[in-house]
């Protein structure tokens, strides 16, 4: 049997485990940091396929790594399994932790005549935790070759092109006191909130086309009657690489500034992670996964629906580091589109469960190009790309 036959075989084979898994953290969805059911789920089906399995990798309790050969050539799968607060998945994580056990699962027969090592890095708080960045500074990518994933969305679109983006956590403290009988002994930290959103409502004339400044207020005081004393908030700034972010960013920090100064309040504003940079995307890898992913009768769009490949992502990061891919696979899920409720209803239905099988096994046949002698060559020497990431 050849090695592109056995690979189909066994990722038929392992069909209807991946769509089980797919299934189980749809019903059971954990946001950012919290997946400890999911993480455990996600390893558990690798480690019963005999992979070795290290919970709680490089310190972080919620990510793992699965591994199987010991070929001087790394491949990496990327799985995530966070969901979004109040939605579930609605970003079908669930889907992508199903295409890249279903890759591994494909792949793992043949380890050892293709002479790799193969892992699963199962990657957590995607969801403006960015997990991949803390993994990244505590070695878990070393020596990985390559690394690869696929996220669904409405329609095929090959290319990641995410924005740069930093996530900030925003607070104001001012004085509480009763709003009818002493305001004026008061310091509205609400106030604070509402001349900034207005500022940066101002500002976005002023920025580039290609920047996103967007959040929400998470607490906004206590009680009508009372001045409110604390208000917090989220807040993203979005820009095409992080160049262009560092410039954006404090312009939209001065808007903040702007409430404190305006009310008296006092502002802190504390990263939630690290920026996730712009995509660099590994292009033979790509061609590789399209040619495959067309042969499975998939086709890429353009357009509207598929500006889900404009989403920011922590593999932005990984892919300044190493050969890497992000390709965005269609669930058929229009009108809905990602973050919407429809969608996570979408990420469990059946062209959601179509789309978990094309993937991994794309991806696998994508991998295994890269062991070719010429693929090959490229990969064990491109770990020296880490000397050209961005500070």
């Amino acid at each position: 049997m050849s090695a592109d036959a056995a690979v189909r075989d066994a990722a038929r084979k392992g069909e209807d485990r991946i769509l089980a898994l797919s299934h189980d953290l749809h019903a059971h969805p954990e946001v950012a940091w919290e997946e400890e059911r999911s993480c455990v789920r996600v390893a558990g089906v690798l480690s019963d396929a005999g992979f070795t399995v290290e919970q709680q990798y490089v310190g972080l309790p919620t990510a793992f790594r699965a591994h199987v050969g010991s070929g001087p050539l790394h491949l990496a799968v990327c799985a995530e399994y966070d969901a979004l607060p109040g939605l579930g998945h609605a970003c079908g994580h669930n889907v992508i932790s199903a295409i890249s056990v279903g890759t591994a699962l494909a792949l793992a027969p043949l380890v050892d005549d293709l002479g790799i090592t193969l892992s699963v890095l199962g990657t957590p708080a995607e969801e403006g935790g960015g997990g991949k960045i803390d993994m990244l500074k505590r070695g878990a990518f070393e020596g990985v070759h390559a690394a690869v994933m696929a996220h669904p969305g409405p329609v095929d679109v090959a290319r990641a092109e995410p924005y740069a983006v930093s996530h900030s956590h925003i607070r104001y403290d001012g004085k509480a006191a009763h709003a009818a009988a002493y305001p004026e002994r008061g310091v509205n930290a609400a106030d604070a909130f509402t001349v900034a959103q207005v500022a940066i409502g101002l500002l976005r004339q002023q920025l580039p086309s290609s920047t996103r400044v967007h959040g929400m207020m998470t607490r906004g005081g206590e009680a009508p009657n009372a001045i409110p004393q604390r208000t917090e908030g989220r807040w993203y700034v979005r820009a095409e690489t992080l160049e262009e972010l560092a410039r954006i960013e404090p312009r939209v920090v001065r808007c903040f500034e702007a409430g404190a100064v305006a009310t008296g309040c006092e502002l802190t504003i504390a990263p939630e992670s690290e920026p996730y940079s712009e995509f660099r995307t590994d292009e033979a890898l790509l061609a590789s996964y399209v040619r495959h992913a067309e042969g499975l009768g998939r086709v890429f769009r353009t357009g509207a629906d598929s500006l889900m490949n404009r989403a920011s992502t922590d593999m932005g990061n990984v892919s300044q580091v190493i050969p890497a891919i992000h390709p965005y696979i269609g669930i058929d899920s229009a009108p809905a589109v990602n973050h919407q409720a429809e969608f996570a209803a979408a990420s469990a239905a059946p062209a959601a469960d179509r789309a978990a099988v094309d993937g991994a096994l794309a991806l696998a046949l994508t991998l295994l190009d890269a062991c070719g002698s010429a693929a090959r060559e490229y990969l064990l020497t491109s770990i020296l790309h880490a000397s050209d990431a961005p500070a």
